[in-house]
């Protein structure tokens, strides 16, 4: 019995020093157009990433942050990263609408509550069984 239960957490050790965590950036803009050719998002919020141009905001309406993870097995990096980005826009979107914004600003990585500013890309955290995207922004109202 003592042998079994020591095999046992070998295995586990084994395969939890096995876990991958990688970091994929990948283009925002690509998960937006995606989440607009599905109707997942309605064009009526825009996203800036932090660096990017930005139109004058006239009202700032508070910060956010949305932590989403989705199952990555059978997927490529690139395919489960864009899905779950767009699971935290489309939380970003309700917000948005709920607070009478019309945009999110600022928008960065926020993985494990590490800020990463980049004007074009989004961090994701890929690993074997699940990949991961935080992002945090300003819901702002902005000139159209």
């Amino acid at each position: 019995m003592k042998k079994t239960a020591m095999c046992v957490l070998a295995l586990a050790a084994a395969s939890l020093a096995q876990a991958r965590d990688d970091v994929v950036m990948l283009p925002l803009a690509d998960v937006v157009q995606m989440g607009m050719s599905q109707g997942k998002l309605d064009g009526s919020v825009k996203f800036y990433l932090s660096g990017a141009a930005t139109p004058k905001a006239s009202a700032m309406l508070g910060d956010d942050v949305s932590n989403k993870k989705t199952n990555g097995v059978g997927k490529d990096d690139a395919t489960a990263c864009n899905w779950v980005a767009l699971s935290a826009l489309i939380a970003f979107e309700a917000s948005a609408k709920q607070r009478g914004a019309n945009a999110v600003i600022n928008l960065h990585s926020f993985y494990k509550k590490n800020p990463h500013k980049d004007s074009v890309n989004f961090e994701c955290h890929a690993g074997n069984i699940m990949a991961g995207v935080a992002l945090k922004g300003t819901y702002a109202r902005v000139a159209e």
